[in-house]
């Protein structure tokens, strides 16, 4: 079967979020491992998380390096071989893919409809998702917070990527991310937005495929 979408009641190109769309949320095995090589007690995990997300904007913004920024999750300095445990575990919390929204965003790709990515994700997470099949078949650009050096909701984020889509009318471009305030501050700028909450058939609506 073949799928269409069809202007006007639909749009001319998606800006999407990654994490929380594509990508799916760590689980408690993930937190726990990263806790057990970090010496984090198995009873605070919670204290962890608040110091992972503490230090994380500036990191995605490529503000800290990778030693930076475990420096001050941590509250110390990791040697080479835990930086790099750290690093593969971060990476491994934020590569597992929803299939069903992958299977929409193909049949997206296959009717037509130009995407761009727009991540707030480190240096080093931005290459690993740059070399995934998905994001080379899927996506007509990639944007991630690292490079752009900064992270939605700054405005200048969403003007980069309504850029890499060649629409110059963001009415007529939909953003999609899991993040109320990130929907907001799109809709400021005047694109059409889906907070998404987990809902595979919010994506297909809102993409308005005809079959």
């Amino acid at each position: 079967m073949t799928y269409s979408f069809s202007s006007p009641t639909s749009v001319d190109a998606v800006i999407l979020d990654y994490n929380g769309v594509l990508g799916v949320q760590p689980t408690l095995a993930q937190w726990q491992h990263l806790a057990g090589l970090a010496g984090w007690p198995d009873t605070d995990l919670a204290s962890l998380q608040y110091a992972f997300w503490k230090a994380r904007e500036p990191y995605d913004a490529g503000q800290l390096s990778d030693l930076a920024y475990w420096a001050k999750v941590l509250g110390y300095h990791p040697g080479p071989r835990l930086l790099r445990e750290l690093r593969t575990a971060d990476i491994a919390m934020w590569t597992h893919i929803d299939p069903h929204v992958l299977d929409i965003l193909y049949r997206a790709r296959t009717a037509g409809l130009p995407m761009v990515l727009l991540s707030n994700a480190p240096a080093h997470l931005s290459n690993v998702l740059d070399a995934t099949d998905w994001r080379r078949h899927l996506m007509d650009d990639a944007l991630y917070s690292a490079r752009l050096e900064v992270c939605k909701p700054d405005p200048a984020a969403y003007e980069h990527a309504l850029a890499a889509t060649g629409i110059a009318d963001p009415g007529r471009v939909l953003f999609v991310d899991d993040r109320a305030d990130n929907c907001r501050a799109a809709r400021r700028l005047g694109l059409r937005t889906l907070h998404y909450t987990g809902s595979p058939s919010d994506l297909r609506t809102a993409f308005a495929f005809t079959a």
